[in-house]
């Protein structure tokens, strides 16, 4: 099950989910400082807890999610009391604390689970007061500073018995002001424009002051802990990290095990809300390559999968790949075991060599089948979105011209079909840098730009200097340009066009921070993977066929004695194939109007760390999901890029280092109005901008695919909305769930 109950924004086509942080990456020659390596943790760290919001401001016309929540919802009384729902994480949490650098998406899961939000969000991407915790929520005063008042749920208490209120919110606002760095705190925003924190006209009523204005102000105070968590350095940095003793959620942390790789999660005795419906919750850490046969082991219920796992479910479903064939099958040759195996849908390239361990193979894979059966597939779209990003701080898109002739040149309406097609999702491209359709924020922006026009391309390329048939100079032995470098695939051959086809693999494998290394010098490579592969990022079926237009080469172009080349640095490790599709098909895009790419892939490990962050290629794929507080998220994203004081660049969070005054100056004022409708014009305004700069190029809004056992209710592909763990449970014996509206497109 994956959903992004973000509030910030975070790069997940590299690896992971962010929030902004005021601590911006540093990158340096020799490799990552300290503070660089947990300024990148940061962008993992908690984003999940916090509830994506839209903007409450009127939609844009025709602005409407474009794949709903498929969970198998049902009302609660169709739901059974009690049992185990075991749900697959990718790792056991190195703290509960989502504001540390090296939480991660389990520590969200948590979270979400037995700590009050004040907001959610539901099926559109709409916030909602959460009524378990407040009765009320609004900005009372602007003048002389803006005031909200929260009013809380006179029934809302602590598990120890005493009541949420203002010393709660105002050790929650200390320990994240960033004004003591005893506080090993992963983000601070919005809690640096505190002035002050008080308790109101009663113990349920709580005054926020701020100094400036700050149009995000929803995004605070979700989740909350209890002041022994926040109180002092000591049990903010180390208190809460395999224990929450004190909690205020339907479920309770019952015991963290790395050694059997499990969370317990359990019914909370004193939760005043609707009961949970299920004695405990499971969060159970599987590695990705082995969802399937956990599921048909039954050591989970519902987990993240893949388009590849996603058929083999399907199939099973129709009770087909389900029998036991291989009887009398002794004398079967390898090549015909293997031919089979190849018809029921089994991996290639995994299958072993050999009759005794291809029969053993294939009967495993056959009892697998079997147990799949009692599972079904559930799908929507991920609040995240792909895109390609150009690095604009050197070589040829340092122009602003090629970087436009590179958007000119793609069909993105073509990569989008290619990687949601053929799951049955609607093929739109994204339109907005800022938000996804059904966001408050959302408008199609693309029009600063352009959309497909080979024959604009090759004349921008032009005006930039960049001509056919000038004179190349001669590199390390070889003609730059050469026919076999333009692919990336020199002296490959038909195995290098083999490369371009998706083998079903994930995009979101690759979510940028998650190479990286928290305070206390440990791997977080393993951070947000439920945002990095809770939803498979772009797939294909193998043999896809190019998008249409890719056709042969209009010529390589030179200018000053050099070749139009292009690095696309590309992720390797496994899940990286259907990346390395939508790069394929990108390359022959850009191939069409003369730009040559050389397809450059590197280990997971250094792909964020030593490229993008790095800023050591032209070109890259990787996603941000989608923050409810763009003012406050994006603005680190798209900044204009500055010299710091050691003559180094600072880019924040803006890897493809394009930026300009103008948008920084629309963020600057969306965050300051407390008029959303107006927030939202200012940053419409501002991803026009955005576009016209051509630093980075939406593609498309990534899936979201989940298997789960049938007769599980309330819980799936939630797309923007809220899980509620409450409801969560099995459905009654004679209960019926109504068919979950399938997607638009």
């Amino acid at each position: 099950m994956s959903h992004h109950g973000v509030g910030h924004s975070a790069p997940s086509g590299a690896r992971g989910t962010a929030r902004a942080t005021t601590t911006a990456p540093q990158p340096n020659g020799d490799g990552l400082s300290r503070r660089y390596r947990r300024s990148l943790a940061l962008l993992t760290a908690g984003a999940l807890a916090v509830p994506l919001l839209a903007g409450c401001g009127s939609d844009d016309e025709g602005s409407k999610p474009l794949a709903a929540p498929d969970i198998a919802a049902v009302a609660r009384d169709s739901v059974a009391e009690g049992g185990t729902l075991r749900m697959a994480v990718d790792a056991v949490p190195e703290t509960l604390n989502t504001f540390q650098a090296d939480a991660d998406a389990g520590t969200a899961r948590v979270a979400q689970a037995v700590l009050p939000s004040m907001f959610t969000v539901d099926a559109t991407g709409k916030p909602v007061r959460n009524p378990d915790y407040l009765e009320s929520a609004k900005v009372i005063e602007t003048e002389p500073r803006q005031v909200v008042l929260y009013k809380l749920n006179q029934q809302a208490v602590w598990s120890d018995g005493r009541e949420i209120g203002a010393a709660d919110f105002a050790a929650q606002w200390r320990a994240l002001s960033g004004k003591d760095s005893a506080y090993w705190t992963a983000r601070n925003a919005g809690y640096d424009r505190i002035a002050q924190i008080e308790r109101g006209a009663n113990d349920l009523e709580v005054r926020v002051t701020f100094d400036r204005p700050y149009a995000d102000w929803k995004s605070l105070f979700s989740p909350l802990y209890p002041k022994d968590v926040m109180g002092t350095p000591d049990t903010f940095n180390d208190g809460a990290r395999r224990k929450l003793t004190v909690t205020a959620g339907p479920f309770k942390v019952d015991k963290v095990d790395p050694a059997k790789k499990d969370v317990v999660l359990t019914r909370s005795p004193r939760w005043w809300g609707r009961p949970a419906k299920l004695d405990e919750i499971d969060l159970h850490a599987v590695s990705r390559e082995k969802r399937a046969s956990a599921l048909a082991a039954g050591t989970v219920d519902v987990a993240d999968i893949d388009a590849s796992e996603a058929e083999r479910i399907i199939i099973a479903g129709r009770g087909k790949g389900t029998g036991t064939p291989l009887q009398g099958a002794g004398k079967t040759s390898a090549r015909r075991l293997r031919s089979w195996a190849l018809t029921l849908g089994m991996d290639e390239d995994k299958l072993p060599k050999g009759p005794k361990k291809l029969r053993k193979s294939i009967a495993k894979w056959l009892e697998q089948q079997q147990e799949l059966r009692a599972f079904d597939v559930r799908r929507s779209l991920e609040p995240a979105y792909t895109q390609l990003a150009l690095n604009g701080s050197e070589g040829p898109l340092a122009d602003e011209r090629v970087r436009r002739a590179v958007a000119r040149a793609l069909d993105r309406q073509a990569l989008a079909k290619l990687v949601l097609g053929p799951l049955g999702l609607p093929a739109v491209p994204v339109g907005s840098h800022l938000g996804l359709s059904g966001q408050a924020v959302y408008a199609d922006g693309s029009g600063a730009l352009g959309g497909l026009d080979t024959h604009e391309a090759q004349a921008l390329l032009a005006d930039a200097g960049w001509v056919a048939g000038g004179p190349v100079k001669q590199a390390g032995g070889k003609a730059a340009g050469s026919a076999d470098e333009k692919t990336g695939n020199a002296g490959k051959g038909d195995k290098g066009d083999k490369e371009d086809k998706s083998e079903g693999g994930r995009d979101g494998q690759y979510i940028v921070g998650e190479d990286d290394n928290g305070p206390d010098g440990k791997d977080t490579r393993d951070h947000q993977k439920d945002h990095a592969h809770g939803a498979p990022g772009a797939y294909a079926p193998k043999g896809t066929a190019a998008p249409k237009g890719a056709g042969a080469p209009a010529g390589p172009l030179a200018k000053d004695g050099q070749a139009l080349s292009l690095r696309f640095v590309l992720p390797s490790g496994p899940g990286s194939e259907t990346l390395q599709a939508v790069a394929g098909q990108i390359t022959k895009m850009l191939d069409k109007v003369g730009i040559l790419t050389e397809i450059k892939k590197v280990s997971d490990e250094s792909y964020f760390k030593d490229h993008i962050a790095a800023g050591q290629y032209d070109l890259a794929l990787y996603s941000w999901p989608a923050s409810a507080f763009p003012a406050t998220d994006a603005r680190p994203i798209y900044a204009k890029p500055v010299v710091a004081a050691d003559g180094s660049l600072n880019v924040e969070q803006n890897y493809s280092r394009v930026g300009t005054d103008q948008v920084d100056q629309l963020f600057d004022q969306a965050l300051g109005t407390l008029d959303e409708d107006e927030a939202d014009g200012l940053l419409r305004k501002a991803d026009s901008r955005i576009w016209a700069a051509a630093g980075s190029l939406p593609l498309y809004q990534r899936p979201q695919i989940v298997g789960a056992r049938k007769g599980l209710v309330n819980v799936g592909a939630f797309g923007f909305q809220t899980p509620v763990y409450q409801d969560m449970g099995f459905l009654k014996k004679g209960a019926k769930v109504s068919a979950s509206p399938s997607p638009k497109g």
